[in-house]
């Protein structure tokens, strides 16, 4: 096919799309659901009005080809499990009994089984359910919701593409599952596994697909001669199938490199790529191994993992690239728009101007349309919305919000010793031990308690005006008191005031610093049925005034014990937002650390002694490829010192980590320079504490041992254990005891009995060490 007719035939789609509903309508029927106010029917039929109203919508844009499969109740990974049968033992007799509670029961547990693990998918926000493998798992296909979806779609009247987690990658992100060898290599299982897929595609071909889309992230990182085998394995035996779809092959998030041209020889039909961002090197990857002649390229260049409009002109030229090394081009996102929110028609409050700058995910598919119009009919084809988007990108680049000259010199004249410490650790540690006076394995919690309905209902009231001030600041020191006074009476060494004030812990403080914005409707999914509204890092930002300091002294005025100031850490605060592209990361990253630098320094002087500053993030925004980690680090650890250097040695400085794989920054974790570092660490069943002793970490460490992401309550018999495990390889006079995570979306009655079972086996196991007693 000549390039003329390519782009006659250019098309556009997406990966998948929010699952959530424009008013997070998915959120409440399932949370409904497991308080059983909403039947398993109703569930259902909400989410099926959710889909179709996601294709319709997707078609009337001028999509052409709709993904399904991309929905889910709970996480696309978990899917992938029951789809291929990999249900954990503790699980079969739930999922047997009831397929739907068994589902939900992997994802969250129940009081009597644990839940599956959970950490985040590659270098996102969104946390995925990690399938657990060994030797003796037998794979099963069910590709009855998969088979459903594609009827669902075909029964509009719609093209529909199947989207599947690919097989490789689905082995790549598996581990050992409980009682199984650490060394076990779940890749092992690829030829046992392939024909549950093989049969999965001829069930899909059945029902009517003409295309399967099968994602393969993990091959855009550094990937060992083994896994490229097992990939270019897995797709000539897939490849060479006779009762299949058509297969398109999609990667995201990087560059595909060593696997490009494993992927690119593979009897499939066509590759999905990224073009955007870090992954914008694979057009000269593709170029470089010759092309895909005779398939298909669906190119993606439109960021679906960010807010701003697409440089329209920038992506036409890179399409008109591509023209020439494919058979069809067609214009897609990156990837999943499942990492956007739904659509920036719903924001009232942020300049209008503004808004103009930004695309949402409704605002990406029309986008991506637009790109496909322009490559297949010319520019003349698409002049208008040319000429605004140039005046868009203009008046975004020209505008004083991105450019505060006081802002960029601060920043400029920092110097190696803003980020030092004063003394180094050991003469500290001895300095905040003569302060404090803590007993061994001291108790804490993470930051916040559970946000209840009357908090949420006072917040409400008063952005309605239905409460005012006074009233709404009474319902917050109310608040307060009761969780100080709680915590006392359970016995907690080191308190917090339970974070009432806080809707989250970066919008919150995004709303008090310059440079960012809010929004309103703009809800992402972070896991299952927890939603965040991740601010928008528009321009260079600084503090105009404290942020936590009020509340912080009052909590520290109700009590002898100390009370921590809670901060959110620089990466975090850039990790969790939709942080501006016209600039690098680390430029951003010392501006934010600049303005946290103050609020430290300004908690400090109001007489905390104890202050965290979370960077729960620092782990989920390493670069996927290793010849990027030392640059990122260099400026995020550097960020971390520079936010907290300017206190006193008797100052103790926490920071705390959750949901991720820590082995591979455990130096840049000692490079933060803190005092206390709390990790999670009860689903991963204490490694995270191996990992440190190993590794030879020298200061003080609170490896969780409560999963607060579940609803199960840890006995004092299970605390104890965990307790006990990490002392195997933590000293007793470096260890904290506490929770994996906060505790905001957890409900009282759990909490209390949890914690109080927490702070029992804390006394329990101090009782039984030299000079331990209480």
């Amino acid at each position: 096919m000549t390039s003329r007719s390519a782009a006659a035939a250019a098309r556009a789609t997406v990966h998948g799309y929010p699952r959530q509903g424009p008013n997070r309508e998915l959120k409440k029927a399932i949370e409904g659901y497991w308080k059983g106010r909403v039947g398993a029917d109703a569930l259902r039929a909400t989410a099926a009005d959710l889909r179709r109203g996601n294709w319709q919508q997707l078609a009337a844009a001028g999509v052409h080809e709709v993904p399904t499969g991309d929905f889910s109740y709970y996480d696309h990974v978990l899917d992938t499990s029951v789809m291929v049968g990999a249900i954990p033992a503790r699980h079969r007799a739930a999922v047997a009994a009831d397929g739907l509670d068994g589902y939900f029961a992997m994802a969250r547990g129940t009081q009597d089984v644990a839940p599956l693990e959970m950490t985040k998918w590659f270098d996102t926000n969104y946390h995925y359910l990690v399938p657990e493998l060994g030797p003796d798992t037998v794979f099963a296909a069910d590709s009855s919701e998969q088979v459903a979806q594609l009827t669902e779609a075909r029964g509009l009247g719609l093209a529909a593409r199947p989207v599947l987690v690919g097989p490789v990658s689905y082995l790549l992100l598996a581990k050992p599952a409980p009682g199984v060898a650490a060394g076990f290599d779940p890749l092992t299982l690829l030829d046992r596994l392939l024909p549950v897929y093989a049969e999965v595609l001829a069930d899909l071909r059945a029902a009517g697909a003409r295309w399967v889309q099968l994602d393969e992230p993990a091959l855009v990182q550094d990937r060992s001669p083994a896994a490229l085998n097992a990939a270019a394995r897995a797709y000539r035996d897939l490849g060479t199938l006779t009762d299949r779809p058509q297969l398109l092959v999609a990667s995201y998030f990087d560059r595909l490199g060593e696997a490009l041209p494993v992927l690119a020889k593979a009897p499939v039909e066509g590759l999905a790529l990224d073009f955007t961002g870090p992954a914008a090197g694979n057009l000269q990857d593709l170029a470089a191994v010759g092309g895909l002649p005779g398939k298909r390229l669906v190119a993606g260049v439109v960021n679906g993992r960010n807010v701003w409009i697409n440089h329209y002109e920038q992506s036409l030229a890179t399409l008109g690239t591509l023209l020439g090394l494919a058979e069809q081009v067609d214009v897609s996102s990156s990837c999943s728009l499942l990492h956007v929110p739904l659509d920036t028609g719903a924001e009232r409050d942020i300049d209008p101007q503004i808004v103009r700058w930004l695309a949402f995910a409704r605002q990406k598919t029309t986008e991506i349309v637009t790109l496909a119009r322009g490559l297949a009919r010319g520019t003349g084809a698409i002049a208008a919305e040319l000429a605004a988007n140039r005046a868009d990108l203009a008046s975004r680049a020209g505008s004083a919000l991105t450019h505060d000259p006081a802002v960029r010199a601060r920043a400029a004249a920092v110097t190696d010793a803003d980020g030092r410490r004063s003394q180094p650790y050991a003469e500290r540690s001895a300095a905040q031990r003569a302060h404090l006076r803590l007993p061994l394995l001291p108790t804490t919690t993470i930051g916040s308690f559970p946000q209840t309905a009357g908090l949420r209902t006072a917040r409400a009231d008063l952005r309605s005006g239905r409460l005012d001030a006074e009233g709404y600041e009474e319902r917050i020191s109310a608040e307060i008191r009761e969780v100080l006074a709680f915590q006392e009476k359970a016995g907690i060494d080191v308190l917090v005031h339970g974070e009432p004030e806080r809707n989250d812990m970066v919008q919150y403080f995004a709303e008090q610093l310059t440079g960012y914005l809010a929004t309103q409707h703009g809800w992402v999914q972070s896991y299952g049925t927890r939603y965040v509204r991740p601010p928008i890092l528009a321009g260079d930002i600084s503090r105009p005034e404290p942020m936590t300091v009020r509340w912080t002294r009052y909590a520290q005025s109700l009590t002898e014990r100390p009370v921590k100031g809670m901060l959110t850490g620089p990466v975090t605060m850039l990790a969790w937002s939709f942080v501006r592209d016209d600039q690098p990361l680390g430029d951003t990253a010392r501006q934010v650390a600049l303005a946290l630098r103050d609020e430290v320094n300004a908690l400090e002087a109001a007489g905390t002694s104890v202050i965290q500053v979370d960077e729960p993030a620092l782990r989920e925004t390493l670069p996927l490829r290793a010849a990027g980690h030392a640059a990122y680090l260099a400026w995020a650890t550097e960020a971390f010192r520079l936010t907290t250097g300017g206190v006193r040695p008797d100052t103790q400085i926490h920071t705390h980590m959750c949901y991720a794989e820590f082995g591979d920054i455990l130096r840049a974790i000692e490079d933060l320079d803190a005092d206390v570092i709390s990790l999670e660490a009860a689903r991963s069943h204490m490694q995270v504490a191996s990992e440190l002793a190993t590794a030879g970490y020298p200061r003080e460490v609170g490896p969780g041992v409560y999963d607060i992401h579940s609803p199960r309550v840890p006995d004092v018999t299970e605390a104890t254990a965990l307790l006990r495990k990490g002392l195997a390889a933590i000293p007793a006079e470096r260890l904290w005891v506490n929770p994996d995570c906060g505790l905001k979306t957890r409900g009282w009655p759990e909490v209390r009995d949890a914690l109080e079972n927490l702070v029992t086996a804390a006394r329990e196991v101090r009782g039984s060490l030299p000079g331990g007693a209480s």
